[in-house]
């Protein structure tokens, strides 16, 4: 059992869900980051493996306590429910910041990033024959998820269904970014902005008493996209958490190193000095998709002009990312003792 929590402790944990729903809508960053830093990861992992059969026998049976208490359900539904108000407005803030100033952004994930792989690694004294090798593969499959290139752009309902399933891993993964991943699919524009965007207007329509979209084809088939899209995500996330519930229990060291390893491969994903690709044709003109948003192919990256304001403004904002995570361990530690 866990211990009661104060309501500050509420508070921080509805906070947490904020910085988990928008870091997962961030490429590059991982949710799970979020959760390993905070403190919380284990009893995320552990809570969502109770989400099993013996929880449904107790749902359907009408036993609502004994299921909200076998599932920890207090603190699965504040941390959820921070996620899905940040996917309706931290998301759109960082949004809004990712296009007006896209280098300080990344520059604050890469001090964040930085500052979680100092804080799982501190602690860490188990590198050995096992866990070393495992520390380097995860490394490489780092650096090497960080210069794949996307895909076009799949609306196959199987396909989505697979994309939530697979794009989830971030928040159970730490340093695997699950909106990455649905930029090397092709379909992170359509999943984690048109779609989340259509869901938002409609609800904002039905509060007006505006009804007019369900005639509006376009807009049903992408709510049916979001709905097949969080059907796969729920089902990825309860899966895998069954996985990592049993490999940390059996392999927790090796795990870690893993970990260690990839996240900090992943440091090439988020590089804050970095152009963007888009493809183009043959007369040099960028490449729009059925969706009117520039076809991505990958990221440039390139050293850091030191001469230049901008640069050292940059560096602030990494060491901000840094002080972030150094608060969050600060929080954990206090709230130990």
């Amino acid at each position: 059992m866990y211990e009661p929590r104060t309501f500050l402790d509420k508070l921080f944990l509805v906070i947490k869900g904020l910085a988990m729903g928008a870091a997962n809508k961030v490429p590059g960053v991982s949710g799970g980051i979020v959760a390993f830093v905070g403190g919380f990861y284990e009893e995320f992992i552990y809570s969502l493996q109770k989400i099993n059969l013996k929880a449904f026998k107790l749902l359907f049976n009408g036993r609502f306590r004994s299921f909200y208490r076998y599932v920890n359900g207090q603190f699965l539904g504040l941390l959820v429910f921070g996620m899905l108000v940040s996917y309706f407005s931290v998301s759109k803030i960082l949004d809004y910041f990712l296009e007006r100033n896209e280098l300080f952004v990344w520059a604050s994930f890469f001090g964040m990033i930085l500052g979680s792989i100092y804080f799982i690694s501190k602690d860490f004294e188990h590198w050995n024959k096992k866990t070393l090798p495992a520390g380097i593969l995860g490394l490489i499959v780092g650096v090497s998820i960080s210069f794949l290139s996307p895909a076009k752009e799949n609306d196959n309902l199987w396909f989505i269904f697979l994309c939530g399933m697979i794009s989830v891993s971030g928040m159970t993964l730490p340093g695997l970014s699950g909106s990455f991943i649905l930029i090397l699919l092709g379909n992170y524009v359509l999943l984690l902005v048109d779609s989340v965007n259509a869901l938002y207007d409609s609800m904002a329509e039905i509060l007006r008493g505006d009804f007019s979209f369900v005639k509006n084809d376009e807009r049903l088939e992408t709510l049916k996209i979001l709905a097949v899209f969080t059907t796969g995500s729920a089902t990825g996330l309860v899966t895998l958490s069954h996985i990592l519930t049993y490999v940390l229990k059996h392999y927790k060291h090796i795990t870690t190193a893993v970990i260690i390893g990839f996240i900090t491969g992943s440091l090439g994903v988020v590089w804050p000095w970095k152009r963007t690709i888009f493809k183009t044709n043959e007369a040099g003109q960028v490449i729009f998709d059925s969706n009117g948003k520039e076809i991505i192919l990958n990221y440039e990256r390139y050293l850091p002009d030191f001469s230049s304001s901008e640069t050292w403004w940059a560096v602030f904002f990494v060491i901000v990312g840094i002080l972030i995570l150094l608060g969050l361990e600060w929080y954990g530690n206090n709230r130990k003792k």
